[in-house]
């Protein structure tokens, strides 16, 4: 066996670092391939990661989608919803006025019929053919006897023949000046054919009567469609009469007929002083009408208040006691007709 340098075997030494050289070198090789697994695995896991993140990526912006498609629906939605509070708030003020005006017309009205109760009531309790109530009937009251003014001198042979021409009272030649009236037997069989089924349509004798004699000519003024339209809301009780000076309204003129004016009769077409106005049924315009117009409307319309109360049952006379009072309407509706009328009445 050979001898190394330092005089000692050189087989086993030899071995020993071939055996260990094989191991590092075996070592090495091992590493090596635990590192390629393991980059192998890291660059698998990292693949997965990346692919994991991008599906993430995609999710988010699906949902970034959604979530901006949704925000885009909420607006419209609160835009829709905004319009449609704004909408029912107009028509909830637009019906609350239309309801403000039907109730204060519908007061108006009730107003009305109210005092045309008490009229009735009054006329009903204290008025009577044989006792008519003289307030309520003004020609029934006694003339004012004539009275000189002072400083008046007078002829004497005047007041002689004054003197000589009046009777004595309790002288056989007095005579009494009174109003003397008979029941037309054909008028009150007509009031009483009527009576039976009272009903306010012209078909009946007697109200046929009272259209062509009274209600037809104290209504025919000289413009006729007015007229017509006027007579149409007297029979359906939707005519009003205010005065001229309120102004609750403003005045709109009719397309075909003329509202008139405070000097200026719509229905005449005369000059005249228009105190008051009227108003047909729920039409906005409003007719200046003169006195003397006023009093014709009104007159038949207490002719149709008092018929529709017997139709309705709240007259409580006698057929001749109702027959007399439709009488006496009848004679204002006459009386107007021809230019009659009191200035205190309008």
């Amino acid at each position: 066996m050979p001898l190394g340098a330092e005089g000692g075997p050189e087989g086993p030494e030899s071995e020993e670092s071939a055996r260990a050289r094989y191991n590092v070198a075996r070592l090495r090789s091992s590493s090596v391939e635990i590192r390629e697994k393991g980059s192998e695995i890291l660059k698998e896991e990292l693949h997965k990661a990346q692919k994991e993140l991008k599906l993430k990526d995609e999710e988010c912006e699906r949902l970034s989608r959604v979530r901006e498609q949704l925000e885009e629906e909420l607006e419209e939605l609160t835009a829709s919803l905004f319009e449609e509070a704004h909408k029912m708030v107009r028509e909830a003020n637009t019906k609350q006025a239309v309801a403000e005006k039907q109730l204060r017309e519908a007061q108006g009205k009730i107003d009305v019929l109210l005092a045309e109760v008490c009229a009735l009531k009054t006329l009903v309790l204290t008025s009577t053919p044989s006792s008519p109530n003289r307030e309520m009937h003004p020609q029934l009251l006694s003339p004012p006897k004539s009275v000189f003014k002072k400083g008046h001198t007078r002829n004497k042979s005047a007041s002689s023949a004054v003197a000589t021409a009046t009777p004595l009272p309790g002288s056989a030649t007095q005579l009494i000046s009174r109003d003397s009236k008979e029941v037309d037997s054909v008028l009150f069989s007509e009031f009483l054919s009527w009576r039976v089924e009272p009903s306010l349509e012209p078909d009946s004798p007697f109200l046929q009567r009272v259209y062509r004699e009274d209600i037809g000519p104290c209504l025919a003024f000289a413009k006729r469609e007015l007229s017509q339209s006027v007579q149409a809301a007297v029979e359906s009780n939707t005519l009003s009469i205010e005065p001229a000076a309120v102004q609750a309204l403003p005045m709109v003129k009719a397309s075909a007929i003329e509202c008139g004016g405070p000097k200026k009769c719509a229905l005449s077409g005369m000059s005249r002083a228009c105190k008051h106005r009227i108003k047909l049924g729920d039409s906005g315009s409003h007719y200046y009408i003169s006195p003397c117009s006023r009093a014709r409307i009104t007159a038949v319309c207490n002719f149709f208040t008092y018929i529709r109360y017997i139709q309705q049952g709240l007259v409580r006379q006698e057929d001749e006691q109702m027959y007399w009072e439709v009488m006496r309407l009848r004679k204002e509706m006459s009386m107007a007709k021809l230019g009659f009328f009191r200035e205190d009445e309008v």
